[in-house]
Protein backbone atom coordinates (compact mmCIF):
# COMPACT_ATOMS: atom_id res chain seq x y z
CA UNK A 1 0.00 0.00 0.00
CA UNK A 2 2.85 2.39 0.65
CA UNK A 3 4.64 1.59 -2.61
CA UNK A 4 0.98 2.45 -4.02
CA UNK A 5 0.73 5.87 -2.58
CA UNK A 6 4.29 6.82 -3.10
CA UNK A 7 4.03 5.99 -6.84
CA UNK A 8 0.42 7.77 -6.73
CA UNK A 9 0.07 10.60 -4.37
CA UNK A 10 0.88 13.68 -6.51
CA UNK A 11 -1.84 11.97 -9.07
CA UNK A 12 -4.38 11.74 -6.12
CA UNK A 13 -3.53 14.79 -4.59
CA UNK A 14 -4.10 16.92 -7.85
CA UNK A 15 -7.31 14.87 -8.44
CA UNK A 16 -8.71 16.22 -5.17
CA UNK A 17 -7.75 19.32 -6.16
CA UNK A 18 -9.74 19.03 -9.58
CA UNK A 19 -12.35 17.80 -7.56
CA UNK A 20 -12.96 21.10 -5.80
CA UNK A 21 -12.35 23.28 -8.51
CA UNK A 22 -14.96 21.66 -11.13
CA UNK A 23 -17.50 21.75 -7.81
CA UNK A 24 -16.17 25.50 -7.39
CA UNK A 25 -16.48 26.31 -10.75
CA UNK A 26 -20.01 24.86 -11.25
CA UNK A 27 -20.88 27.18 -8.47
CA UNK A 28 -19.60 30.03 -10.50
CA UNK A 29 -17.44 30.77 -7.55
CA UNK A 30 -14.07 32.88 -7.43
CA UNK A 31 -12.56 30.01 -4.93
CA UNK A 32 -12.26 28.08 -8.39
CA UNK A 33 -9.56 29.77 -9.22
CA UNK A 34 -7.16 29.51 -6.19
CA UNK A 35 -8.04 25.16 -6.12
CA UNK A 36 -6.73 25.72 -9.96
CA UNK A 37 -3.26 27.67 -9.03
CA UNK A 38 -2.38 25.02 -6.97
CA UNK A 39 -3.94 22.40 -9.00
CA UNK A 40 -2.09 23.64 -12.24
CA UNK A 41 1.36 23.93 -9.50
CA UNK A 42 1.16 20.74 -8.95
CA UNK A 43 0.09 19.09 -12.21
CA UNK A 44 3.81 20.98 -13.89
CA UNK A 45 5.54 18.14 -11.99
CA UNK A 46 2.97 15.55 -12.66
CA UNK A 47 2.80 15.57 -16.21
CA UNK A 48 6.56 16.42 -16.54
CA UNK A 49 6.98 12.87 -14.24
CA UNK A 50 4.42 10.90 -17.17
CA UNK A 51 6.16 12.89 -20.29
CA UNK A 52 2.72 14.62 -21.35
CA UNK A 53 5.00 17.73 -22.33
CA UNK A 54 2.11 19.44 -23.98
CA UNK A 55 0.21 19.08 -20.88
CA UNK A 56 3.17 20.25 -19.00
CA UNK A 57 3.75 23.53 -20.71
CA UNK A 58 0.05 24.24 -20.71
CA UNK A 59 0.42 24.38 -16.90
CA UNK A 60 2.19 27.59 -17.27
CA UNK A 61 -0.61 28.86 -19.17
CA UNK A 62 -3.06 27.83 -16.96
CA UNK A 63 -1.49 29.32 -13.91
CA UNK A 64 -1.60 32.33 -15.78
CA UNK A 65 -4.57 32.42 -16.40
CA UNK A 66 -5.95 31.56 -13.31
CA UNK A 67 -4.56 34.94 -12.05
CA UNK A 68 -6.03 36.46 -15.06
CA UNK A 69 -9.59 34.51 -14.50
CA UNK A 70 -9.48 35.75 -10.99
CA UNK A 71 -8.87 39.34 -11.51
CA UNK A 72 -11.17 39.70 -14.60
CA UNK A 73 -14.12 37.93 -12.01
CA UNK A 74 -13.65 40.14 -9.40
CA UNK A 75 -12.29 43.45 -10.90
CA UNK A 76 -12.09 43.55 -14.79
CA UNK A 77 -15.30 42.73 -15.60
CA UNK A 78 -16.88 44.94 -12.97
CA UNK A 79 -19.59 47.36 -14.73
CA UNK A 80 -19.72 51.23 -14.21
CA UNK A 81 -21.85 50.41 -11.12
CA UNK A 82 -19.26 47.60 -9.82
CA UNK A 83 -21.32 44.47 -10.32
CA UNK A 84 -19.28 41.84 -10.81
CA UNK A 85 -18.64 39.72 -14.35
CA UNK A 86 -21.45 37.48 -15.31
CA UNK A 87 -23.03 34.79 -17.29
CA UNK A 88 -23.50 35.60 -21.24
CA UNK A 89 -22.79 34.09 -24.49
CA UNK A 90 -19.21 33.10 -26.35
CA UNK A 91 -19.41 36.27 -29.15
CA UNK A 92 -20.02 34.95 -32.64
CA UNK A 93 -17.43 37.45 -34.17
CA UNK A 94 -15.07 35.46 -32.11
CA UNK A 95 -15.81 32.21 -33.24
CA UNK A 96 -13.85 31.50 -36.54
CA UNK A 97 -11.15 33.83 -35.30
CA UNK A 98 -10.54 31.13 -31.92
CA UNK A 99 -11.06 28.01 -34.41
CA UNK A 100 -8.05 29.34 -36.61
CA UNK A 101 -6.15 29.70 -33.10
CA UNK A 102 -6.72 26.46 -32.14
CA UNK A 103 -6.47 24.96 -35.25
CA UNK A 104 -2.76 26.83 -35.53
CA UNK A 105 -1.62 26.40 -32.05
CA UNK A 106 -2.94 21.97 -32.38
CA UNK A 107 -0.46 21.92 -35.52
CA UNK A 108 2.73 23.82 -33.50
CA UNK A 109 2.29 21.96 -30.76
CA UNK A 110 2.37 18.58 -32.67
CA UNK A 111 5.02 19.60 -34.82
CA UNK A 112 7.37 20.49 -31.60
CA UNK A 113 6.54 17.24 -29.55
CA UNK A 114 7.53 15.39 -32.69
CA UNK A 115 10.83 16.99 -33.31
CA UNK A 116 11.58 17.49 -29.76
CA UNK A 117 10.59 15.05 -27.24
CA UNK A 118 9.68 11.33 -26.97
CA UNK A 119 5.98 11.63 -26.66
CA UNK A 120 4.26 8.60 -27.92
CA UNK A 121 0.75 10.62 -27.92
CA UNK A 122 1.98 13.82 -29.92
CA UNK A 123 -1.19 14.14 -31.71
CA UNK A 124 -3.94 13.65 -28.95
CA UNK A 125 -1.67 15.89 -25.96
CA UNK A 126 -1.43 18.83 -28.70
CA UNK A 127 -5.12 18.51 -29.23
CA UNK A 128 -6.03 18.71 -25.82
CA UNK A 129 -3.57 21.21 -25.35
CA UNK A 130 -4.73 23.93 -28.05
CA UNK A 131 -8.71 23.38 -27.17
CA UNK A 132 -8.04 24.28 -23.64
CA UNK A 133 -6.12 27.39 -24.30
CA UNK A 134 -9.47 28.68 -25.22
CA UNK A 135 -11.57 27.06 -22.71
CA UNK A 136 -9.66 28.50 -19.83
CA UNK A 137 -9.80 31.93 -21.89
CA UNK A 138 -13.93 31.31 -22.05
CA UNK A 139 -13.73 30.43 -18.23
CA UNK A 140 -11.86 33.66 -17.43
CA UNK A 141 -14.73 35.51 -19.44
CA UNK A 142 -17.31 33.88 -18.04
CA UNK A 143 -18.69 32.49 -21.60
CA UNK A 144 -21.65 29.71 -21.00
CA UNK A 145 -19.76 27.67 -24.01
CA UNK A 146 -16.89 27.07 -22.10
CA UNK A 147 -18.45 24.42 -20.90
CA UNK A 148 -19.10 22.91 -24.63
CA UNK A 149 -15.31 22.93 -24.74
CA UNK A 150 -14.42 21.71 -21.78
CA UNK A 151 -16.72 18.50 -22.26
CA UNK A 152 -14.33 17.96 -25.15
CA UNK A 153 -11.49 18.07 -23.89
CA UNK A 154 -12.33 16.30 -20.59
CA UNK A 155 -13.56 12.71 -22.78
CA UNK A 156 -10.35 12.98 -24.59
CA UNK A 157 -8.32 13.62 -22.00
CA UNK A 158 -9.83 10.52 -19.96
CA UNK A 159 -9.08 8.23 -22.66
CA UNK A 160 -5.49 9.43 -22.48
CA UNK A 161 -4.93 9.20 -18.87
CA UNK A 162 -5.92 6.53 -18.93
CA UNK A 163 -3.50 5.18 -21.31
CA UNK A 164 -0.77 7.02 -19.89
CA UNK A 165 -1.33 5.44 -16.51
CA UNK A 166 -2.58 8.27 -14.59
CA UNK A 167 -5.50 6.72 -13.36
CA UNK A 168 -6.86 8.98 -10.59
CA UNK A 169 -6.71 11.83 -12.83
CA UNK A 170 -8.20 9.88 -15.57
CA UNK A 171 -10.90 8.98 -13.37
CA UNK A 172 -11.47 12.68 -12.21
CA UNK A 173 -11.94 13.60 -15.80
CA UNK A 174 -14.86 11.02 -16.71
CA UNK A 175 -16.43 13.04 -13.73
CA UNK A 176 -15.72 16.51 -15.07
CA UNK A 177 -17.60 15.41 -18.46
CA UNK A 178 -20.66 14.73 -16.09
CA UNK A 179 -20.07 17.90 -14.35
CA UNK A 180 -19.38 19.88 -17.27
CA UNK A 181 -22.89 18.97 -18.69
CA UNK A 182 -24.72 19.82 -15.66
CA UNK A 183 -22.49 23.00 -15.24
CA UNK A 184 -23.88 24.09 -19.18
CA UNK A 185 -27.46 23.42 -18.01
CA UNK A 186 -26.87 25.59 -14.27
CA UNK A 187 -24.98 28.14 -15.84
CA UNK A 188 -27.81 28.50 -18.30
CA UNK A 189 -30.86 29.03 -15.43
CA UNK A 190 -28.15 31.55 -13.50
CA UNK A 191 -28.02 33.74 -16.87
CA UNK A 192 -32.02 33.94 -17.69
CA UNK A 193 -32.09 34.88 -14.19
CA UNK A 194 -29.32 37.61 -14.31
CA UNK A 195 -31.30 41.22 -14.79
CA UNK A 196 -30.47 42.44 -18.14
CA UNK A 197 -28.63 45.81 -17.54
Amino acid sequence: MAEFLQAHWLDMLTTVLGLAYIILEYKASVWMWLAGFLMQALGLVLYYQKGLYADCGMEFYYLAMTVYGYWRWVRGGASADGKPLEIRHFPKRLILPWLAVIGVVWMAIYWLLLSFTNSNVPLTDSFTTALSIVGIWALAHKYLEQWAIWIVVDIVTCVLYFYKGIPFKASLYCLYVFIAVAGFFKWRRMMKTTPEE
